[in-house]
């Protein structure tokens, strides 16, 4: 049996469809996303690929996506000018979870903010996401600080 490779790659506009489509399914993002209307997601697509700070990723097997995350990195005055790589919207396809495909996603993440000069790599995670809490501590990220949001 001939497994094919799995690649993570920079995302381009023609992935937004199958991301949208990932970040939509699940309970929270049900609530929030819609694969009604890609023009918000393609203005922010543009945005977000024009930017040097921000790489969204996919990740691919046989020319379907079967993985996406965010990466931004931001500068900062404090740890002595250190800079953090923020991990946003992280997915698995729903039929490809369970298989070490996000510890990949993540691993791949981890790497590409180390050759960036990060010295730090932080992320939030919803409170009901008790399975990816979980999933993060086994990755070596620690609870360390509570997260606050407002919507505006």
């Amino acid at each position: 049996m001939t497994v094919c490779p799995t690649i993570i790659r920079r995302a381009v506009a023609a992935d937004v469809p199958a991301i949208v489509a990932m970040l939509a399914d699940d309970p929270l993002g049900a609530k929030r996303e819609s694969v009604d209307d890609m023009a918000p997601y393609q203005r922010a697509f543009e945005q977000i690929d024009r930017d040097p700070s921000h790489l969204l990723v996919v990740m691919e097997r046989s020319h379907c996506i079967i993985g996406t995350m965010q990466l931004s990195f931001l500068p900062g005055l404090s740890r002595q000018g250190a800079t953090r790589a923020l991990v946003e919207a992280v997915r698995v396809s729903s039929a490809e979870r369970g298989g070490g495909l996000g510890k990949q996603l993540m691993q791949w993440a981890i790497d590409e903010s180390r050759a960036r000069g990060c010295t730090m790599m932080q992320l939030t995670s919803d409170l009901s996401r008790t399975d990816a809490h979980r999933f993060y501590l086994n990755l070596g990220f620690e609870q360390s600080h509570a997260g606050f949001k407002l919507t505006l």
